[in-house]
This record gives structure tokens, C-alpha cells and sequence, in this order.
């Protein structure tokens, strides 16, 4: 099979609450082929230079409840390379309610004063998931703050 590479993102600013958990995007394969997560990216628009930073985690989603466009907002799914298929993946931002069952693979603490986060996985340690499962985004801070994000990932 060819690679097929794919990228979502919030497609805009998602608002964060003050110590609140909030899944502000993620994705998910259909019933049959995972995800391949190739990179991630985060950004914040904070203003305060003396703020405390924001708990971002990136994490493994089997999507039990929620999933993308359950709770949520329907997020793009852009195809950036191979051949031109179907793909039946789907995307979503700002969840409302949590989706489940979340699995950490990232944990890391980022200035949300107009900080910025760019990782590409390196080759041959890139997570992938099971079909139907995926990958979210999510952010807690301690402060009211806004955030942008995206995945680039390929059929698994």
C-alpha cells in the first residue's frame, strides 16, 4: 500500500479555562486501518509574560465515549500526499465533555506566554493506534489562555 499522509487541525483558536482538563483536537482511524502520528504542534496566545505554564499532553485514544464530532467540534481532514482515497477519518476540537479511554504519550509543560511547540516523531518511533482509535491533544492551564493545534499522521 502506498502512504498516504493526512493533517488536521483546531482551524483556529480553542479557549482554555482556568484548571480545566480540555481536549482541544484530536483524531481517529476507521474500522479499517489505525493512524500513524508523524508530528504534532501546539501554540498559545498568552499575554502575561510571569504565567504559569500550561500542561499539555499528547495521548493515545481508543475514543470508548466521544469520539470525534460526539461532544466536539468536526475538524478538517486534509490529504497532504499519496494517492487520492477515501479515507474515512475523523477529526474534532474543543471538546465539551472528555473523551475515554485516554493513554499519555507525551507529558510536557509549555510557557503560554506565545509559546510554541513543533515535534516531528522520530523515524521508526512514531506511535500508531488500533482501528478505529486515535490520537487527542489536551490542555490544562492555570490560566485562561487560548491555543492552536495540529497532527500530521499517516494511515497504519
Amino acid at each position: 500500500m502506498s502512504h498516504c499522509g493526512y493533517s488536521t487541525s483546531t482551524e483556529g483558536t480553542v479557549a482554555l479555562a482556568a484548571g480545566v482538563a480540555k481536549t482541544i483536537l484530536g483524531v481517529r482511524g476507521n474500522a479499517a486501518f489505525g493512524l500513524d502520528l508523524k508530528n504534532w504542534a501546539i501554540s498559545f496566545d498568552g499575554i502575561t509574560a510571569a504565567a504559569a505554564p500550561v500542561l499539555v499532553e499528547v495521548m493515545y485514544a481508543t475514543f470508548a465515549t466521544n469520539a470525534p464530532g460526539t461532544a466536539s467540534t468536526a475538524s478538517t481532514i486534509d490529504q497532504r500526499y499519496g494517492r487520492t482515497q477515501a479515507s474515512g477519518i475523523t477529526g474534532a476540537k474543543n471538546w465539551t465533555t472528555e473523551p475515554t479511554v485516554l493513554t499519555g504519550l507525551v507529558e510536557i509543560l509549555i510557557d503560554p506566554y506565545k509559546g510554541a511547540l513543533i515535534y516531528d516523531w522520530p523515524l521508526g518511533e512514531t506511535p500508531d493506534t488500533d482501528v478505529s482509535h486515535g490520537f487527542v491533544i489536551r490542555c490544562t492551564a492555570p490560566a485562561a489562555v487560548n491555543a492552536r493545534a495540529g497532527f500530521r499522521f499517516e494511515r497504519a
